[in-house]
């Protein structure tokens, strides 16, 4: 069973995402910050992570290059999940060390074959286990 780290502020918005994925057999850790998101990261070292960007501390793009930065990066899929919908939001996601991007709101019939396609990749490469 794969785990996945959300790092989302948003309590209906978390409900949401998690709701999905553990009802297609994901193992699901949060944090509501993105302080928090990054200790769990370094303790737990999840599968996927699903960053929010607008975090009440530090920034989505900000915990993304400390988790970028650290040792236990190896190469773990991160998915910017945010409301920024502007012109250039998404290259700054990617810029950031972002490894996808996906608006909100989320489209629950589409939500989990998006974020499938991150931990497929990674399966692929070997570097995943479930």
């Amino acid at each position: 069973m794969s785990t996945i780290l959300v790092i989302e502020d948003n309590d209906n918005n978390l409900y949401l995402t998690r709701y999905i994925l553990e009802h297609n057999g994901f193992n699901v850790i949060d944090a509501q910050n993105g302080i928090d998101g990054v200790k769990k990261a370094f303790n737990e070292k999840p599968d996927i992570i699903i960053m929010d960007i607008q975090l009440p501390d530090i920034n989505g793009y900000e915990a993304t290059k400390r988790i970028r930065e650290s040792e236990i990066d190896g190469g773990i899929p991160i998915i910017a999940l945010t409301s920024y919908a502007m012109t250039g939001d998404r290259e700054k996601a990617l810029e950031a060390g972002c490894t996808g991007y996906i608006e909100k709101p989320i489209n629950p019939e589409t939500f989990l074959s998006e974020i499938s396609k991150f931990l497929n990749t990674q399966q692929e490469d070997g570097e995943v286990q479930s």
